[in-house]
């Protein structure tokens, strides 16, 4: 996972709130809900010594955030009045929370998003196609296409000797409008730094953008004949096919990087190894194992590369602080641009202290390798 979208929260000082919040409207009483919740958050907020203008910041957002329908959730992030950042979430959080902390809390909104898969979905026809693309950031961008042949575009059956004419034509006009299609797919893709290309519809046309895909793309398509352009088509099949690929990259993904960190043997598992490489900004990708009853703390300073499991391992920090662990580990995480993966409990039931790391680099300074 990515955690550059986080960036925004470490680049100013706390303390922060961090709020999430179940803003589900589903009933006719739920606006009064949603308020009662805030207004438990709001005390818990207050108890633990938030400042009011950072509060009435987060409720601004919470009273006056357009509702959607369904079951949905939101987390917003503020410090020093300001509101730095809002995120949906496409379910309720677990349980609504209020935190007023040095770091903000980000563990449980990066558990909840997931791997985050960034995809293209094209519906083609023989004239052309409708495409959808949502970036890692779940930034949703939309696309009709409208092929440049509009005519001639039926295999006809005249008879005599134009008949092979006509059909050259068709086909020739088909593969025009795929190209198109192909054109504005790739510029699509490009644009969200796609993972995986579904493309659906019509057989024939989905045949011919598959072929003219650059190279580079090609092996990230999946056809199907699910969906069909045009008011009242039932596009379910089409929906169910793009869910499970996504997924299948998702958890394709995860094995990958649980591969890499088998196959390090003997280093960057648990808290200690994971913590000593993110000070030598040695860590490529960290997992970790969703706990949120976790209790465990980290010490840190004010740079990103400043953690440590007690203070005394921080000499060259004044007065170091004390954090929630994960608060610290993601912190240093996106101050030295690795990633993340969250794991559930089944897995990854063995890992050490719940947290281990593949590694950008191994030498002779790395610990566990012959170094303690």
């Amino acid at each position: 996972m990515q955690l550059s979208f986080l960036r925004p929260l470490y680049d100013r000082p706390g303390p922060w709130c961090s709020v999430y919040l179940d803003a589900s409207r589903d009933t006719h009483d739920a606006h009064p809900q949603v308020d009662l919740r805030w207004r438990a958050l709001k005390g818990h907020l207050l108890a633990q010594g938030a400042d009011a203008v950072t509060i009435e910041a987060v409720e601004r957002v919470v009273r006056g955030h357009d509702p959607m329908p369904g079951d949905y959730g939101v987390a917003v992030f503020a410090t020093q009045g300001r509101v730095v950042l809002t995120e949906y979430l496409t379910a309720p959080p677990l349980k609504d929370l209020a935190v007023w902390s040095s770091l903000p809390h980000t563990m449980p909104l990066v558990a909840q998003r997931g791997e985050q898969v960034a995809w293209v979905r094209v519906l083609a026809d023989r004239t052309g196609a409708d495409a959808m693309a949502v970036s890692a950031g779940g930034v949703p961008r939309r696309a009709h296409i409208q092929g440049r042949e509009n005519h001639q575009l039926r295999r006809v059956q005249p008879g005599g000797w134009s008949q092979s004419r006509y059909q050259r034509s068709a086909v020739e006009a088909w593969h025009h409008n795929a190209g198109d299609t192909v054109a504005a797919t790739v510029q699509l893709a490009e644009n969200v730094g796609a993972d995986v290309l579904v493309v659906a519809g019509d057989v024939r046309a989905t045949g011919m953008i598959a072929a003219q895909l650059p190279p580079r793309w090609q092996d990230m398509v999946v056809r199907t004949d699910a969906g069909a352009r045009g008011g009242g088509a039932d596009l379910t099949a089409m929906d169910d096919i793009t869910v499970q690929t996504i997924a299948e990259v998702a958890e394709q993904r995860v094995a990958t990087t649980l591969d890499r960190f088998g196959m390090q043997e003997d280093v960057g598992e648990g808290l200690d190894a994971v913590v000593a490489a993110l000070q030598r900004n040695q860590v490529d990708n960290m997992l970790i194992v969703d706990d949120p009853s976790a209790t465990g703390r980290l010490w840190i300073g004010p740079r990103a590369t400043d953690i440590a499991t007690g203070p005394e391992q921080l000499p060259a920090v004044g007065e170091p602080q004390q954090v929630r662990a994960d608060a610290a580990l993601l912190r240093a995480l996106v101050g030295t641009d690795a990633e993340l993966t969250v794991l559930g409990r089944d897995e990854a039931p063995d890992l050490t202290d719940g947290v281990g790391a593949v590694l950008r680099y191994v030498d002779a300074g790395t610990p566990g390798r012959g170094n303690g």
